[in-house]
Protein backbone atom coordinates (compact mmCIF):
# COMPACT_ATOMS: atom_id res chain seq x y z
CA UNK A 1 0.00 0.00 0.00
CA UNK A 2 0.94 3.40 -1.29
CA UNK A 3 1.61 5.95 1.60
CA UNK A 4 0.44 9.48 0.86
CA UNK A 5 3.70 10.67 0.70
CA UNK A 6 4.09 8.55 -2.27
CA UNK A 7 0.78 9.32 -3.32
CA UNK A 8 1.54 13.24 -3.44
CA UNK A 9 4.38 12.76 -5.04
CA UNK A 10 2.61 10.36 -7.76
CA UNK A 11 0.32 12.96 -7.53
CA UNK A 12 3.18 16.47 -8.34
CA UNK A 13 4.54 14.44 -11.21
CA UNK A 14 1.15 14.05 -13.09
CA UNK A 15 0.43 17.55 -12.54
CA UNK A 16 3.79 18.19 -14.07
CA UNK A 17 3.04 16.14 -16.94
CA UNK A 18 0.01 17.87 -17.28
CA UNK A 19 1.68 21.35 -16.91
CA UNK A 20 3.94 20.09 -19.87
CA UNK A 21 0.93 19.26 -22.13
CA UNK A 22 -0.82 22.61 -21.23
CA UNK A 23 2.32 25.03 -22.17
CA UNK A 24 2.91 22.68 -25.38
CA UNK A 25 -0.81 23.07 -26.72
CA UNK A 26 -0.85 26.59 -25.32
CA UNK A 27 2.52 27.53 -27.64
CA UNK A 28 0.70 25.92 -30.44
CA UNK A 29 -2.01 28.11 -30.34
CA UNK A 30 -0.12 30.99 -29.54
CA UNK A 31 2.18 30.48 -32.74
CA UNK A 32 -0.93 29.82 -34.58
CA UNK A 33 -2.55 33.00 -33.52
CA UNK A 34 0.67 35.30 -33.46
CA UNK A 35 3.43 33.57 -35.12
CA UNK A 36 6.51 31.57 -34.36
CA UNK A 37 8.18 31.81 -31.26
CA UNK A 38 11.75 33.30 -31.63
CA UNK A 39 13.78 31.10 -29.50
CA UNK A 40 13.87 29.45 -26.29
CA UNK A 41 14.73 32.28 -24.05
CA UNK A 42 11.47 34.35 -25.71
CA UNK A 43 9.04 31.92 -24.69
CA UNK A 44 10.66 31.20 -21.12
CA UNK A 45 9.85 35.32 -20.98
CA UNK A 46 6.19 34.96 -22.17
CA UNK A 47 5.97 32.02 -20.62
CA UNK A 48 6.56 33.62 -16.97
CA UNK A 49 5.14 37.04 -18.18
CA UNK A 50 2.73 37.77 -21.34
CA UNK A 51 -0.99 37.68 -20.42
CA UNK A 52 -1.35 34.46 -23.24
CA UNK A 53 0.34 32.45 -20.54
CA UNK A 54 -1.22 33.41 -16.96
CA UNK A 55 -3.78 31.56 -16.92
CA UNK A 56 -0.87 28.53 -16.26
CA UNK A 57 0.50 30.51 -13.34
CA UNK A 58 -2.06 28.67 -10.62
CA UNK A 59 -0.71 25.53 -11.78
CA UNK A 60 3.05 26.42 -11.56
CA UNK A 61 2.16 28.04 -7.86
CA UNK A 62 0.21 24.31 -7.13
CA UNK A 63 3.09 22.64 -8.32
CA UNK A 64 5.74 24.75 -6.46
CA UNK A 65 3.74 24.57 -3.18
CA UNK A 66 3.78 20.73 -3.25
CA UNK A 67 7.42 20.47 -3.92
CA UNK A 68 8.24 23.08 -1.39
CA UNK A 69 5.97 20.44 1.17
CA UNK A 70 7.53 17.45 0.21
CA UNK A 71 10.94 19.26 0.75
CA UNK A 72 10.21 20.25 4.43
CA UNK A 73 12.31 19.09 6.96
CA UNK A 74 9.65 18.37 9.55
CA UNK A 75 7.40 15.07 8.66
CA UNK A 76 4.48 15.91 6.15
CA UNK A 77 1.21 16.23 7.95
CA UNK A 78 -2.00 14.43 6.92
CA UNK A 79 -3.82 17.76 7.30
CA UNK A 80 -1.36 19.08 4.95
CA UNK A 81 -1.15 16.86 2.15
CA UNK A 82 -4.74 17.14 2.56
CA UNK A 83 -4.73 20.80 1.41
CA UNK A 84 -2.58 20.03 -1.39
CA UNK A 85 -4.79 17.44 -2.70
CA UNK A 86 -7.69 20.22 -1.81
CA UNK A 87 -6.21 22.54 -3.71
CA UNK A 88 -5.51 20.85 -6.63
CA UNK A 89 -9.34 19.27 -7.03
CA UNK A 90 -10.58 23.07 -6.54
CA UNK A 91 -7.65 24.52 -9.18
CA UNK A 92 -8.30 21.53 -11.96
CA UNK A 93 -12.09 22.66 -13.12
CA UNK A 94 -12.92 23.30 -16.63
CA UNK A 95 -15.73 25.03 -17.55
CA UNK A 96 -16.99 26.41 -20.70
CA UNK A 97 -18.40 29.28 -19.23
CA UNK A 98 -15.98 29.79 -16.82
CA UNK A 99 -13.08 32.74 -16.37
CA UNK A 100 -9.39 32.02 -16.27
CA UNK A 101 -7.69 28.78 -15.82
CA UNK A 102 -11.13 27.18 -15.70
CA UNK A 103 -12.33 28.48 -19.18
CA UNK A 104 -8.52 27.78 -20.68
CA UNK A 105 -8.30 24.20 -19.39
CA UNK A 106 -12.10 23.73 -20.93
CA UNK A 107 -10.87 24.53 -24.16
CA UNK A 108 -7.35 23.15 -24.06
CA UNK A 109 -8.99 19.77 -23.43
CA UNK A 110 -11.38 20.33 -26.35
CA UNK A 111 -8.70 20.82 -28.50
CA UNK A 112 -5.46 18.60 -27.42
CA UNK A 113 -5.61 14.90 -26.76
CA UNK A 114 -1.94 15.35 -24.80
CA UNK A 115 -3.80 17.57 -22.65
CA UNK A 116 -6.93 14.72 -21.72
CA UNK A 117 -4.58 11.63 -21.18
CA UNK A 118 -2.59 14.02 -18.67
CA UNK A 119 -5.74 15.41 -16.97
CA UNK A 120 -7.21 11.68 -16.82
CA UNK A 121 -3.90 10.25 -15.11
CA UNK A 122 -4.37 13.31 -12.51
CA UNK A 123 -8.27 12.77 -12.13
CA UNK A 124 -7.38 8.84 -11.69
CA UNK A 125 -4.63 9.72 -8.99
CA UNK A 126 -7.07 12.17 -7.35
CA UNK A 127 -10.19 9.42 -7.27
CA UNK A 128 -13.50 10.05 -7.00
CA UNK A 129 -14.60 12.98 -5.26
CA UNK A 130 -16.00 12.59 -2.03
CA UNK A 131 -19.31 14.01 -0.82
CA UNK A 132 -19.72 16.90 2.15
CA UNK A 133 -18.77 15.83 5.39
Amino acid sequence: MKTRIQRLQQLRKALLDLHKALVDSERVSYEKTLGAISSPSHFLQLLTSDPWFGWLHPLSQLIVAMDEALDEKEPLTTAAIDVLVKQTRLLLVASESGEGLSRHYFDALQRDPDVVLAHAEVARLLGPRKGPG
